[in-house]
């Protein structure tokens, strides 16, 4: 089966150039010549963790730029790496169809602490607006409205202009340990065993935090829980999995996926 993608010529502004008809094969015979094209997501994407593209990790939103890194040898499925993030995962080929070829990637701002901080109230007011509309929490979810914890930080973040690592885990490396009592507004809060982390939630002050959290301890949605009042059966089973607590002083710099 021969399976194609449209792609266009784009410049910086958006424009569109003139069309042509590429097949996988083509792609497949870019990736081995060393080629470095990017693309833009023109709806949003699905991505899943083998090329049997079940099991979804992670989703490109509408804008959003990425790699291509491998063709599946049956042709049904292509592995990228989303460049805000590098983070990587496979896409039926199918959504292939829904890339535009790019020129140029994308910058994004190296902040520092103090550009940082002026910026949290905008990340805390994106959580609150996620949380006002129906959602449920989605593993892997990255678009509004159905989030995965960390989809939900990250993207709060994004809001902002300030980039995250996609995962919890990843999330916890990048920040700066803080203490309990050192906790501000626009932390995150992490949550897991003493091996990994496994939950991450945005602290909104006065011991209360927000996160999107899942049916097994969580609300199935994005929700207010609390690391001090723990009369509620989602901040008590939440407490019970507290591990560590950070602060972004920095914006995630991607190493361009390759």
């Amino acid at each position: 089966m021969v399976t194609y993608l449209l792609v266009s010529s784009i410049d910086l502004y958006g424009e569109y150039g003139a069309c042509d008809m590429v097949t996988l094969e083509t792609l497949q015979d870019g990736i081995y010549r060393g080629s470095k094209q990017a693309y833009r997501c023109d709806h949003p994407t699905n991505l899943y963790k083998s090329p049997v593209c079940q099991g979804l990790v992670t989703q490109a939103d509408t804008g959003h730029q990425l790699h291509i890194l491998e063709v599946a040898k049956n042709h049904h499925a292509i592995r990228v790496c989303i460049c805000k993030d590098d983070y990587m995962g496979w896409i039926t080929a199918t959504a292939a169809r829904d890339l535009t070829a790019i020129e140029k990637i994308r910058d994004y701002p190296k902040l520092n602490a103090q550009e940082i901080q002026t910026r949290l109230p905008q990340v805390i007011e994106f959580a609150h607006a996620a949380m006002s509309v129906p959602n449920e929490y989605l593993w892997g979810g990255t678009v509004a409205p159905n989030y995965d914890c960390s989809g939900l930080v990250q993207s709060a973040f994004m809001s902002a202009g300030i980039q995250l690592p996609r995962d919890s885990s990843q999330q916890e490396d990048f920040t700066h340990r803080i203490a309990q009592s050192e906790l501000q507004p626009g932390d995150l809060i992490f949550f897991g065993t003493p091996e990994r982390t496994t939950h991450v939630a945005l602290y909104m002050g006065e011991g209360n935090y927000i996160h999107s959290s899942g049916k097994d301890k969580g609300r199935n949605c994005i929700g207010i829980d609390s690391i001090t009042d723990l009369s509620e059966p989602v901040s008590a089973n939440y407490h019970s999995l507290l591990r560590c607590f950070g602060r972004v002083i920095k914006s995630y710099q991607p190493t361009r996926c390759y």
